[in-house]
């Protein structure tokens, strides 16, 4: 099993978390089965960017993005060097440290 680490965020897991999940699991998937509500509007089809996740540690051991999420990406809120649509990152055997960002495209739109 591999975990993940996942950072405090003010809506979604205001203590952070701390999750075991087996590898071949997006980080998503993980998030939802251990009832942290990220959101993914487009039911991970990597169609959207609400899954937007920043990698902090273990970046490198996930799969590498394919054009379609590079270009998704693009659109993504905060985006920084470690970004990855979490509905994409395929988690492997080291353990990762996550950040879900303060906003998502969703939120951006709301706001305005």
């Amino acid at each position: 099993m591999t975990q993940i680490v996942v950072l405090p965020h003010s809506e979604y897991c205001p203590e952070g978390a701390v999750v075991e999940v087996a590898p071949g699991t997006s980080i998503c998937e993980a998030l939802l089965e251990n009832d942290i509500p990220i959101e993914h509007a487009c039911d991970m089809v990597c169609a959207c960017t609400t899954c937007h996740v920043i990698v902090k540690e273990g970046f490198q051991s996930l799969n590498s993005p394919d054009e379609n999420e590079e270009d998704m990406l693009d659109r993504a809120w905060g985006l920084n060097p470690q970004s990855r649509l979490s509905c994409q990152a395929i988690v492997a055997k080291q353990d990762l440290v996550i950040e879900i960002p303060k906003y998502s495209i969703n939120h951006a739109k709301e706001n305005h």
